[in-house]
């Protein structure tokens, strides 16, 4: 493949696969996204790195897990030290522009309005500079899902509109240079402003209720039954779980989600459309931070646990050379790959600083370049108490069997072929021994590579693993220092003070 020196990367925020189309449910309207899996490569195993606005965008934008980025949770900025991808790219001779939700500045949910060096100032324009925009009426009006029935919401007055029409003026002025060009949403998120029709549309529509809404957290993480709501050796039976997942899928919360969610799609497609007018021959990747619970398994909204509804997220990649169109890819691959494999496509060098692996050998052959995607989560929001505070976990899939490592809880074994809505805990099932170590053991040294802050003997010691080696002070025994020379002198020896030979040594 050609290197592709124009590529724009499309996000929405809190939109499940099932929430489009083309992944099996047509009664999903996303006539636009669903076009770009027919001309394009659809991912079906496709893994956010965190479940959680900031910390999800800190993977995608940095290549790097948010446990290294400073930003793993959110509110909480990343690093000076940290280079995100625009800055990269920029310094490559390659223009840079951002358009929308950024989340990265440790500022609340808007953001505080400053573009970060890197990016093309003249199209910076986070949620809070479209807030800054508006009167004080009309800014609360922006947050509140009643505008939609009391005064009315027109497409002009959406956050994603404008979002678009920044898109299509960069396209319009710059596509004749190598450029990236980042589009993020917040819709479908709430408040789901849209204008009324959209919602309209969705007013008889059902959530459909699935194993997953039975799961009665029988033998899941003490965790998981707080967040729930179930009290002290509380279990809610089947029939409990079907009226609650059937009364949750009545909410006129969901009828505006889905529709802000057909009405993201348009806006997406006045993108695509401008692409496809001025800079045809693009590489276009689509996809969402993290999904959002329905019921299942008894949680709402996103937080700790790896479960696929909140995991599992739409990816899609288009771009006109290719000759290959609506090929489906079903091995796993993770948003931490992202940034090397938009690199790779750019004849841009990978900086050893990126975790991931690149697609682009993937795309191009349709080979599985990845034995297993890793996932984690810190904590939902550094400013608030709730969300269930901090919950340190770390996951591991391999394309069928998932183990989910809860620190401060109990663990989580799922075989998704099996039992794709992850209901059955297998984790002290003897049957699945072999395969459970044998993840646990690459968690394990993922966490140990990418230099993972909270690496410790105590994931390695863990109730079920009867061979784990004998807790230690000194753990591995090995430094691991960074090596991050496009940016830094190179780091020295503590006991020489000369440069490092080896990053990774015996200390």
């Amino acid at each position: 493949m050609k290197n592709i020196r124009k590529v724009v990367f499309i996000m929405t925020d809190t939109q499940r696969k099932d929430m489009v189309g083309c992944y099996g449910h047509p009664q999903m309207k996303t006539p636009y996204i669903d076009a770009l899996a027919e001309e394009g490569i659809r991912f079906d195993r496709a893994y956010s790195a965190q479940p959680v606005c900031q910390p999800a965008r800190a993977a995608l934008f940095t290549g790097l897990y948010p446990h290294s980025t400073g930003g793993w949770t959110n509110s909480m900025g990343i690093g000076q030290d940290v280079q995100h991808i625009g800055q990269r790219l920029t310094d490559h001779g390659i223009h840079t522009a951002y358009v929308g939700k950024w989340h990265l500045d440790g500022g609340d949910y808007f953001g505080m309005g400053r573009c970060p060096d890197g990016w093309d100032a003249q199209y910076w324009y986070d949620m809070r500079t479209y807030l800054e925009e508006l009167t004080p009426e009309e800014r609360i009006a922006s947050r509140d899902p009643n505008t939609i029935h009391t005064v009315g919401v027109e497409k002009s007055f959406t956050y994603g509109y404008r979002c678009t029409n920044r898109a299509i003026d960069f396209l319009e002025k710059h596509h004749a240079e190598d450029f990236f060009l980042v589009v993020s949403y917040d819709e479908p998120h709430d408040p789901y402003l849209a204008p009324e029709a959209y919602s309209e549309a969705y007013k008889e529509y059902r959530v459909p209720v699935t194993p997953a809404h039975l799961d009665n957290l029988e033998h899941k993480p003490q965790h998981q039954k707080v967040w729930a709501g179930l009290k002290k050796g509380e279990v809610k039976r089947s029939q409990e779980r079907i009226d609650e997942a059937t009364n949750y899928g009545k909410g006129i919360g969901h009828q505006l989600l889905f529709g802000c969610n057909t009405f993201v799609d348009e806006e997406i497609g006045r993108v695509v459309e401008a692409i496809e007018q001025y800079a045809p021959d693009a590489l276009i990747i689509y996809t969402s931070d993290h999904g959002v619970f329905f019921g299942e398994h008894g949680l709402c909204a996103k937080g700790p646990a790896m479960y696929d509804e909140i995991t599992n997220i739409p990816l899609i990649m288009k771009c006109k050379g290719w000759e290959q169109k609506g090929i489906v890819d079903s091995h796993p691959v993770s948003h931490i790959d992202l940034a090397p494999t938009i690199f790779d496509f750019m004849g841009v060098p990978i900086p050893k600083m990126f975790v991931g692996q690149s697609l682009k050998e993937q795309i191009r052959t349709g080979k599985r370049v990845k034995d297993h995607i890793c996932m984690e989560f810190g904590r939902y929001e550094v400013d608030h108490d709730g969300f269930g505070g901090i919950q340190i976990v770390r996951a591991i899939f391999d394309g069928r069997y998932k183990l989910v490592i809860n620190l401060l809880t109990s663990d989580e074994l799922y075989d998704l072929q099996d039992d794709p809505y992850e209901v059955n805990n297998l984790i002290e099932n003897t049957k699945y021994e072999a395969i459970r170590n044998k993840l646990h053991n690459a968690l394990l040294e993922e966490m140990n590579r990418t230099r993972d802050p909270f690496r410790g003997y105590y994931w390695e010691d863990r109730p079920w693993r009867t061979d784990s080696a004998e807790p230690t002070w000194s753990y591995t025994g090995f430094t691991r220092q960074k090596e991050n020379e496009e940016y830094e002198p190179r780091q020295l020896d503590y006991t020489t003070g000369l440069e490092m030979k080896e990053a990774v040594r015996s200390k």
